[in-house]
């Protein structure tokens, strides 16, 4: 289960890269990802909440802006494979299995980075505009990623 949960952070990575990590982080901060003890405690502390957080805020604005680049290109789709395997990692820390958390996240990130372009590009298209569809993608990523966090606990 606990790498099902990896798999899933992952796939909110190729969502929202910085919901990703602050749903993670706030996860820590909760309890619900018991990390106290391991590499991946300091997620748990307020500052990587507060950073986390500012920075989940600013990519949801920056994803509305016309001049922001395709998820599909080489940096941005790095940076969510990066981050999902970071993700994954800390979901994996909370069992002793980095590891294998961290291949898990790695995947999920590229399901999600290529399924949410897919998925958003036919929402816009039924939509008639893109806006729409980016808020629905915002709010999978953000109810998502914080049932998969709680989940663990």
């Amino acid at each position: 289960m606990l790498f099902i949960l990896a798999l899933l952070i992952g796939v909110v990575t190729g969502l929202r890269v910085g919901t990703a990590l602050a749903v993670t982080a706030w996860g820590a901060w909760l309890g619900w990802l018991p990390v106290g003890g391991t590499w991946a405690s300091f997620m748990g502390h307020w500052i990587a909440v507060g950073i986390f957080t500012v920075l989940a805020v600013v990519e949801l604005i920056t994803d509305q802006l016309p001049s922001t680049p395709s998820r599909k290109v080489p940096p941005q789709f790095g940076t969510r494979i990066v981050v999902g395997a970071f993700c994954g990692a800390v979901i994996g820390a909370t069992a002793g299995s980095t590891i294998g958390g961290l291949i898990a996240g790695a995947i999920g990130a590229v399901i999600g980075t290529l399924g949410g372009a897919e998925a958003r590009a036919r929402l816009a298209a039924a939509f008639g505009k893109d806006p729409p569809a980016a808020f629905v993608e915002d709010a999978v990523a953000i109810i998502g990623g914080l049932l998969i966090v709680a989940a663990v606990a």
